[in-house]
């Protein structure tokens, strides 16, 4: 098995590359722009569940993988979210929540790998506060007046999902628990 060019890997890079034509359908005003945006949030979803489905299954969790996917969903995330903002989609302050809170884990992450000479892995709190963040950028793209409250409890959701992992990774860096936890 190669350690870099695994399945999983790949699929965690593409989601880095996914922004372009996200963010390119986002801000351009063209027939259906918000439901092609929609559409490739789907795709950037699925291959975040996809990549670590695979790696386990096919006993590909590499080094690289644990540091390429939660890096595609923070640079993913990060962009998205300022486009976001930009649009007006969203609160210029769920932005900067999500901006620091992955600026913070990037850098406890860096700090563990330097440390204690281990690459952490993605958390399953972590996880999902992503997935909710990618469900409140799908409903603020859609636009659908009827779902105004899902959205606005997603947010609030994601918010605590988004502490709750702030907190389990800070114990993974202050305390040293669960360093390895889930791809």
């Amino acid at each position: 098995m190669n350690r870099y060019f695994t399945v999983s890997n790949l699929l965690s890079a593409s989601r880095i590359f996914l922004v372009i034509p996200m963010g390119y359908c986002l801000v351009l005003d063209f027939p259906y722009h918000r439901l092609w945006t929609a559409g490739i949030i789907v795709i950037a979803v699925a291959t975040d569940f996809l990549d670590g489905f695979l790696a386990r299954k096919l006993h590909q969790v590499t080094d690289l993988g644990k540091i390429i996917d939660p890096l595609a969903d923070k640079i993913g995330i990060g962009i998205f979210a300022v486009l976001m903002a930009w649009t007006g989609d969203v609160p210029i302050w769920f932005v900067v929540f999500v901006l620091l809170r992955d600026l913070l884990i990037f850098s406890g992450g860096l700090y563990i790998q330097r440390k204690k000479k281990i690459v952490p892995q993605s958390n399953w709190p972590g996880k999902i506060a992503v997935a909710l963040v990618a469900l409140v950028f799908f409903l603020a793209t859609i636009q659908v007046n009827a779902l105004g409250k899902l959205f606005t409890y997603t947010l609030w959701t994601s918010i605590v999902m988004m502490l709750l992992s702030l907190v389990s990774y800070a114990q993974r860096l202050f305390i040293g628990r669960n360093v390895e936890v889930m791809k």
